[in-house]
């Protein structure tokens, strides 16, 4: 079948050749049928002699071009399918090409995530033995630490045995003198320089207990507490959240805790209790070289001034009671302020949050802290009961075996604490 344009090509060369052609005398006038379904029809038969003969002819020109026509619908044809197959056999080269190259991806995906993997397990070991090495070398640490303070122990007791031979060495003497007055005077002169002696030697024993005192209390954790919570620096992102034992709504309370503080500023929150509508019901806080205890609200407080040494050791204890607003703040176990009318008749409320190191800002668990008011050094010991303690109870909390006496609200290493942000527990 020839194209539709080539029809119409024919069709109007063959009327062409009807309407123009002039009939010879000596030609006979022959019409060319064209059939509008694309097949091409001769002359009108004229004899069957003529018909023989017309194989034996010579084509003429409408008789090639009808050829060349058809050699280029084939040709048409042919391009047509071999453009038809071309496709084919690209896209047949192209899934080829695309499943190797998935292929050779998913090795070296493979091996890449193999070499990341023992990346990763080599990063972890390292960690994992640079922890232990700290570990091994904080061990190492303390066992100096009590090995020196072991030593200036014993260098002391020697001291004092000597000095109490000494002394009974002087008391014989002065038992074998003479009723004699100058005698005595004599034997009194004559022991001045053993007096002055022994004097100088107790001295320097004390200069020298004091200072391993204070080197221990530089190096070691308060007595009977095994570990404390580090707050490495200030930081927004960086507290410590307590989940008391038993529920907050208090009408009296003591709260006791150990703190050793790196720098404090104007205010620096040592623990904080607050609910979504009153951040401020329970705050113990330092501002500079003063420890200061608010309850209720930031205007009902109680402020001990000069109980704060950077870099010591501190144990603080607050009370106080709704039945007629008493308030108290001790230092290393001294009362350091008293007052009355401190949030009287109020009562602390169940459902907030109690936090170490930052203050509760009514929102949400350690959202929109202020660094200026987070707290940097050690914490430890924190206990809080649900009543006011005696003078002798705080007493004994800072000077006995602080961590192992326990709050009946929060028990230091029975309540749970956890630590965010880079806080951490420490030996």
């Amino acid at each position: 079948m020839l194209p539709r344009e080539l029809l119409s090509l024919l069709t109007l060369l063959c009327a062409f050749r009807v309407s123009g052609s002039v009939v010879d005398e000596d030609d006979d006038y022959e019409l060319m049928y064209v059939n509008l379904d694309n097949e091409i029809e001769g002359p009108a038969p004229a004899t069957e002699e003529a018909a023989s003969c017309d194989c034996q002819q010579e084509h003429s020109k409408w008789d090639k071009l009808f050829i060349m026509l058809e050699n280029s619908q084939m040709k048409e044809n042919m391009m047509l399918q071999a453009l038809d197959e071309l496709p084919r056999l690209e896209l047949q080269t192209l899934k080829a090409e695309l499943s190797q190259l998935a292929t050779t991806l998913a090795g070296t995906v493979a091996t890449v995530t193999s070499h990341v993997v023992s990346q990763m397990e080599q990063v972890l070991l390292r960690s994992r033995d640079q922890a232990e090495q700290a570990r091994r070398l904080q061990e190492s640490e303390q066992g100096k630490v009590l090995e020196h303070v072991l030593q200036l122990s014993h260098n002391v007791s020697a001291r004092l045995g000597w000095l109490e031979s000494a002394w009974h060495r002087r008391a014989e003497e002065q038992a074998q003198q003479t009723a004699l007055q100058q005698d005595k005077q004599h034997g009194s002169r004559g022991d001045s320089p053993i007096l002055s002696s022994l004097w100088k030697e107790l001295q320097q024993t004390r200069a020298e207990l004091r200072a391993s005192q204070q080197w221990a209390a530089q190096h070691l954790l308060p007595a009977g507490c095994e570990t404390a919570i580090l707050f490495p620096m200030r930081s927004r992102k960086i507290f410590g959240s307590v989940h008391p034992t038993s529920g907050m709504a208090l009408s009296s309370f003591t709260a006791c805790i150990w703190l050793k503080v790196t720098e404090a500023l104007d205010k620096t929150i040592v623990f904080s209790y607050g609910t979504r509508f009153n951040p401020y019901e329970i705050q113990l806080y330092l501002s500079r070289a003063s420890a200061v205890l608010a309850v209720g609200s930031a205007q009902h407080k109680l402020a001990a001034t000069n109980v704060v040494v950077p870099g010591k050791w501190l144990h603080l204890c607050g009370s106080w009671s709704s039945e007629n607003g008493s308030a108290s703040l001790w230092a290393q176990g001294e009362l350091a302020a008293s007052a009355w009318h401190v949030a009287g008749a109020h009562t602390i409320p169940d459902g907030g949050i109690l936090q170490l190191g930052q203050e509760k800002n009514g929102c949400c668990v350690g959202g929109g802290f202020d660094e200026a008011l987070a707290f940097s050094g050690k914490l430890t010991g924190f206990n809080l009961w649900d009543r006011v303690l005696s003078p002798a109870e705080v007493t004994a909390q800072s000077t006995g075996d602080t961590c192992g006496t326990r709050g009946n609200v929060v028990g230091w290493g029975v309540t749970e604490v956890l630590p965010y942000g880079g806080a951490q527990y420490v030996s």
